[in-house]
């Protein structure tokens, strides 16, 4: 199991505003906030990667095609959950790549939706149940 990611955004402000929205819905809350970072862990003491958030040094633009992070998806209870991240994820100005939907090219249940957070992170919300 991963214990953090670190990810360095080019503006930690935008960042804090966006995470503060969209981490909860995922399951996640605050950890600490300062002036030069914030982070997230697993809500309700559930075990799980926590998520680190750092200014940028080299201004360079991040894209998932190339060597690096391609994606975080966020696993969740029930399809409900991958439609309410999917409506913030739009209500915050997010650039979506994929409505939710079931993935049939994914071993069954898969039910997900893809956006790009306001520094070209693809995000994923999804359910491996067949549950509302």
């Amino acid at each position: 199991m991963l214990g953090h990611l670190g990810l360095n955004v080019a503006d930690l402000a935008v960042a804090r505003e966006y995470y503060r929205e969209l981490l909860p819905l995922l399951g996640y809350e605050l950890l600490l906030d300062r002036d030069d970072e914030f982070g997230y862990r697993p809500a309700d003491g559930r075990r799980g990667t926590y998520l680190f958030f750092y200014p940028a040094v080299d201004t360079a633009p991040y894209h998932r095609d190339r060597t690096g992070l391609q994606h975080l998806a966020f696993s969740v209870a029930d399809r409900s959950q991958v439609r309410a991240a999917h409506t913030r994820a739009v209500a915050l100005g997010s650039t979506v790549l994929h409505e939710p939907r079931s993935f049939l090219q994914y071993p069954p249940p898969y039910f997900a939706a893809f956006w790009l957070d306001p520094f070209g992170f693809m995000l994923e919300a999804v359910c491996h149940h067949d549950r509302d």
